[in-house]
């Protein structure tokens, strides 16, 4: 799909903030908002081509949902009205350029909105299930790396599309990528990684 645009939320699973040591990022229900663009979506049918000569790349699996629009200022209790689609798919990472980044208090464009940085599943309807009730999983070359439940999110999908709509007013085809789980690491060439839960549907892409 091409969506309208690709919201994305940082440091949203605690121990996901405990395994990357950031500092200043205690478990007090504060996230990260970036965007991504267009350019970042991979469907499923094409190769993840990783960036060369810039670092190691990480790979984190998200649950992300594609919303109906909603405009400003959504209360958080009507959030969920505004959800159309589940799937699950990637924010990769350029991780040594973003440690460089956060060190200097720098955005974290470079490292995280490059072309191809946001592989994507197929949408699924959203048939009103609890958001904060699903379960996925991410294996790299047949191993468990990541096993995300949406129950440990320190902010919720409702409140995080409330906050969104504070600052955009949010359009149909919208894409927010929700946190990832503890479990992150590198990726290389030649190597598959799968995404799947129950309902979200199974993933594939190779990376070149």
């Amino acid at each position: 799909m091409n969506p309208a645009r690709i919201f994305c939320i940082g440091r949203n699973y605690a121990e996901h903030v405990a395994e990357l040591a950031q500092p200043g990022a205690a478990d007090d229900g504060d996230c990260v908002i970036f965007m991504k663009p267009a350019s970042a979506v991979v469907p499923e049918d094409e190769p993840i081509v990783l960036p060369r000569g810039l670092g190691s790349v990480h790979f984190e699996a998200e649950l992300v949902v594609v919303l109906t629009g909603g405009g400003r200022d959504i209360p958080e209790d009507e959030a969920l009205d505004c959800v159309a689609g589940l799937t699950l798919g990637l924010d990769l990472t350029l991780r040594d350029l973003q440690t460089q980044l956060r060190s200097r208090g720098e955005p974290w464009e470079r490292a995280k909105a490059f072309d191809g940085s946001a592989p994507l599943g197929d949408f699924k309807p959203y048939l009103e299930q609890d958001l904060q009730a699903l379960s996925f999983t991410c294996h790299v070359n047949g191993r468990l790396r990541q096993h995300g439940q949406t129950r440990d999110m320190r902010v919720t999908v409702a409140r995080q599309i409330h906050l969104l709509s504070q600052l955009w007013a949010l359009a149909p085809g919208d894409v927010l990528f929700t946190g990832t789980p503890k479990g992150v690491g590198p990726l290389s060439p030649g190597d598959q990684i799968t995404l799947a839960g129950p309902t979200l549907g199974t993933y594939t892409w190779t990376c070149s």
